[in-house]
């Protein structure tokens, strides 16, 4: 089955009430109700972020991440997070999509350079599959195993 996704990426300051809306609803509804992982998911670091969205034929958002720029999560390095597709769209390649997209917005606004993610363990060949490859940085992260993972285009800094 081929999904049929419109990409859009905007700075929080330019997100219309309904994209928040629509964002904070997928967050929650895998993050906090899907993985059973109740925490603060608005953690003011949107408001200095750009975010992807994806939306199907419907009109519905079923993808989105924050591209975050350097000093908001990390000192040097810009970062994709809150990566989350729906259900719905999971096994079509959305996810794959996604993280394209989103590594060409972060490119497109911030310059060619070094991204940082951290991903849930179990998506870990498929980051790297995508050209991130683990640190040995491993951590909970509301109960669940995280690597920081790199895309290292960049001599080290």
């Amino acid at each position: 089955m081929k999904t049929s996704i419109t990409w859009e990426c905007k700075f929080f300051d330019d997100l219309k009430n309904t994209d928040l809306y629509a964002i904070g609803h997928l967050r929650q509804k895998v993050f906090v109700v899907e993985q059973d992982c109740p925490y603060i998911d608005f953690d003011f670091k949107d408001l200095k972020c750009w975010h992807v969205m994806g939306w199907d034929e419907a009109g519905t958002l079923v993808a989105t991440t924050r591209l975050v720029p350097k000093q908001v999560s990390y000192p040097n390095d810009i970062a994709i997070g809150r990566v989350v597709t729906d259900a719905s769209v999971r096994g079509l390649g959305v996810g794959r999509g996604l993280m394209q997209q989103s590594i060409a917005f972060c490119w497109d606004i911030f310059g060619k350079q070094n991204i940082r993610i951290s991903a849930q363990d179990y998506l870990l060949k498929f980051y790297q599959s995508l050209g991130f490859a683990p640190t040995t940085k491993k951590y909970l992260e509301d109960g669940i195993p995280h690597t920081e993972m790199y895309m290292d285009l960049l001599p080290a800094h």
